[in-house]
């Protein structure tokens, strides 16, 4: 798993019958040990109601089509919860 933080969303018209229905965000990474500068965002499959702005926790991978509950669904990132609160201890 994974943290980011929601800065965009994608519409997509035409697309693989399999995404129907599935909402799309853009999602930034959050890594405290890289440049804000050198993270590449990346789109995600959203079922839980995450927004722009909101900070979450992403999968990728196997366990990215297992959270959109269907293995034949081609995503590489999906949303599984929405942070509410974090702390993170400095040193």
């Amino acid at each position: 798993m994974q943290i980011g933080v929601v800065i965009g969303t994608v519409w997509a018209t035409r697309k693989d019958e399999a995404l129907a229905g599935l909402k799309l965000l853009i999602v930034k990474p959050i890594d405290l040990l890289k440049p804000d500068r050198e993270i590449i965002p990346l789109v995600a499959a959203d079922r839980i109601g995450a927004g722009v702005g909101e900070r979450v926790i992403f999968v990728g991978g196997s366990s990215a089509r297992s959270a959109v509950r269907d293995n034949l669904i081609p995503v590489d990132a999906s949303v599984v919860g929405i942070i509410d609160d974090l702390e993170v201890e400095e040193g």
